[in-house]
């Protein structure tokens, strides 16, 4: 969509900040942004500036997806002998998997198989997260609970820790003991875009899943290019798996687990359940990734001046460690030099109290440096998001203080209007736009010539 400057208007579009319900119509457009909205106007003729996804939502109930996934593992299932312990994995609260819905079915197939409840322990994958609440275990198994044995994985604990081997680029795996002396285990979860190890799912239950937080933090250090001063792997990436050093590091641990089978979900942006993959752990999840990405990419001509982009609201706006993968997936449809306008409340600022002591580096070679010294998963975020405050212009529509986030390498703004109206300054007079408005569930592709 190519737009021509309105003469200080409301640049690109006509917009308006509400709180309460929004009157439709044909050319009217609701940007979630926390708990209220921004609404935009867009000129006629914009319906391909829009990048979003519709994904087809079967009409079976998200049981009967599930029961059919499973009927292909009653070979794996089969391998269970009596007395055998089965320790199932599963994610925790911070990422819905549909886990109250599905860990009761595979249950009852295990059940069915001759495996009592009391051989069974479910196992939840924090990586290097706080410990679950009794209530949030309550969500995550949901009828399970008080019948099946719980336990939270500890990072840190050396007595609950065992060394598995060291993958093929040299990390070691130390993993949860109560996985590592399972007799089968199954891995559960769901599938997602991932901005450095391409994909969630699968192989991640294991590493960094229920890893100590050594391994988690060696393997996410895979990112980097080995050599000082190298960068970052451009294979470590959104949507790439192969030569994706961070992906293979996690399929080298897995490997050492062997894993009985795999069930991951994949999910509507509204929790809805779309599809089931179960079976053999590389198998299963190459076609959940392949599925999810041919659902939640966007093909795009070419990229674009300006683009607008909603993180989706609140929870997925809570923080800016959240908001990131918007403005990651963002990028993609955004010329080098371009404007990106992101709408992120960032009501809990950053998401984590060191994140925003990392922009005390504002080259990008120092903060490379530093990140190789000490590294750290939010540490390496904030160089992330530093690179792209570097290649792009970025107006951020936040509750950050400003002077934060100029210090970021960001431009604040407070609303949609001011953002726009800033905008307008860098581009040129007649400019392409693109307005995405869930920012952190669609990829946009440039598409192939």
């Amino acid at each position: 969509m190519m737009i021509q400057r309105r003469g200080g208007i409301c640049p690109p579009f006509s917009c308006l900040y509400h709180t309460g319900v929004l009157g439709y119509h044909k050319r009217i457009m609701e940007l979630h942004y926390g708990d209220s909205s921004f609404s935009i106007e867009l000129p006629e003729g914009s319906g391909g500036s829009v990048i979003r996804v519709t994904p087809t939502v079967p009409e079976a109930a998200p049981e009967a997806i599930i029961a059919a996934a499973l009927d292909g593992c009653g070979e794996q299932i089969g391998r269970i002998a009596p007395g055998d312990n089965v320790v199932i994995v599963t994610s925790d609260i911070t990422r819905y998997t549909g886990s109250e819905i599905y860990l009761p079915l595979l249950v009852e197939r295990l059940n069915r198989a001759g495996v009592a409840d009391g051989q069974i322990t479910i196992v939840i994958a924090l990586g290097i997260h706080r410990k679950q609440t009794e209530s949030e275990h309550k969500k995550i198994v949901g009828p399970l609970h008080g019948r099946i044995r719980v336990v939270d994985h500890d990072c840190d604990d050396p007595g609950k820790l065992v060394l598995l081997g060291i993958t093929g680029n040299g990390i070691e795996v130390e993993i949860n003991r109560t996985v590592a002396e399972a007799d089968h285990v199954i891995l559960t979860g769901t599938i997602g875009f991932h901005y450095f190890a391409g994909f969630g799912g699968g192989r991640k239950s294991i590493l960094p899943g229920v890893a100590s937080r050594r391994s988690c933090m060696a393997s996410h250090f895979a990112v980097l290019n080995p050599g000082e001063g190298a960068g970052k792997n451009p294979r470590a990436a959104t949507g790439v798996l192969e030569g994706n050093p961070v992906h293979q590091a996690m399929v080298d641990a897995c490997a050492m687990v062997e894993p009985l089978f795999i069930l991951n979900t994949v999910l509507a942006p509204d929790k809805r359940l779309l599809a089931a993959f179960a079976g053999d752990w590389q198998q299963a999840h190459a076609a959940g990734c392949e599925y999810y990405g041919k659902e939640f990419s966007f093909a795009i001509g070419a990229k674009s001046d300006l683009v607008v982009v909603s993180c989706g609201g609140f929870p997925k706006d809570i923080n800016l460690i959240q908001a990131h993968k918007s403005m990651e997936y963002g990028s993609r449809a955004l010329r080098d030099g371009g404007v990106m306008v992101l709408l992120a409340e960032c009501r809990d600022g950053y998401g984590n109290a060191t994140f925003f002591n990392w922009f005390r580096h504002a080259a990008l070679e120092e903060f490379e440096a530093e990140l190789r010294k000490q590294y750290e998963i939010n540490g390496q975020t904030a160089y992330s998001l530093r690179q792209k405050a570097l290649r792009f212009r970025i107006i951020l529509v936040s509750r950050l203080p400003h002077e934060e986030v100029r210090t970021m390498g960001m431009i604040p703004a407070d609303d949609l209007y001011e953002a726009l109206e800033m905008a307008e300054e860098f581009l040129p007079e007649e400019y392409s736009a693109y307005i995405i408005p869930e920012g952190g569930t669609v990829l946009p592709v440039l598409r192939q010539s």
